[in-house]
């Protein structure tokens, strides 16, 4: 007798699923008779499935259903599958961190002009009282005050930084070559002051730029303020205050005035 597969088709399903025991199947059946010695006819009526070693390894199972198949009263079906595992364990989510860098170099900038000629300030004739009909004490004095002014548009350092302002000569303008003159009533020189103002932050502050100045009077020689990055327009005052109490020894007075922007 055969055993037959019911329905008009019969469909095998290959399915890969996680986690799941690969497919080992072995299935018997059996229906008929077999003929002993001495016995006679002993009909045979089976179904085995999935037989599995016993006692001593025995798998009696498996041993019962092939002889069923060797004496021509049985069946078999197998169904194994295998497949090589994955190479390494299974991430279902993977992180990939990327370090990203790259450097931006410390720099400091002032626009001063096109040529050296914009960074010469001439007073050009600074004012005496030279008229005869002056009062002794108020004779070949300064009119009144000398006075620049330079601004930029542009400014600044990208790193904590410092603003330094020093003049060549702490007594301000001088006349090189005065030759002789009365030192109770006259002077070679002319003090003056310098102020920058812009727009910053102090050292290592993070915020809100806010006015900022820096101030070398006219008796001091050099000035100095550090401070956090910035950027903005600079303005830089230059006043020499009227000398009134002595009168100007004539010829050429020069000073020069420096101001550094230095990353720190």
């Amino acid at each position: 007798m055969k055993k037959i597969l019911s329905g008009t088709v019969a469909a095998i399903a290959l399915i890969a699923t996680p986690a799941v025991a690969q497919t080992n199947q072995t299935h018997y059946a059996g229906t008929g008779s077999v003929s002993i010695p001495f016995v006679g006819s002993v009909p045979v009526n089976y179904t085995i499935t999935n037989p599995q070693p016993g006692l001593f390894g025995i798998n009696a199972g498996k041993l019962l259903g092939d002889l069923g198949v060797a004496l021509e009263v049985g069946t078999r079906y197998r169904a194994v599958a295998d497949a090589p595992s994955d190479s390494e364990t299974a991430t279902p989510t993977v992180n990939v961190e990327f370090s990203l860098s790259g450097t931006v170099n410390r720099d400091c900038s002032f626009y001063a002009g096109n040529t050296s000629n914009a960074r010469n300030i001439d007073f050009g004739v600074i004012g005496v009282r030279t008229g005869n009909n002056e009062n002794v004490n108020s004779a070949f004095e300064m009119v009144g005050p000398a006075e620049a002014n330079i601004d930029t548009l542009t400014a600044g350092c990208n790193t904590n930084n410092s603003v330094e302002i020093s003049k060549d000569d702490i007594r301000g303008l001088v006349n090189a070559n005065p030759g002789g003159y009365d030192t109770d009533e006259f002077q070679a020189n002319i003090p003056y002051s310098v102020t920058a103002s812009w727009t910053g932050v102090a050292l290592n502050a993070q915020t809100t730029g806010s006015a900022q100045s820096l101030v070398v009077p006219t008796n001091g020689n050099a000035g100095l303020k550090q401070q956090g990055a910035w950027r903005s327009r600079m303005d830089i005052d230059i006043v020499a205050p009227a000398v009134t109490n002595k009168g100007l020894v004539a010829g050429s007075y020069t000073g020069k005035t420096t101001l550094t922007l230095r990353a720190l």
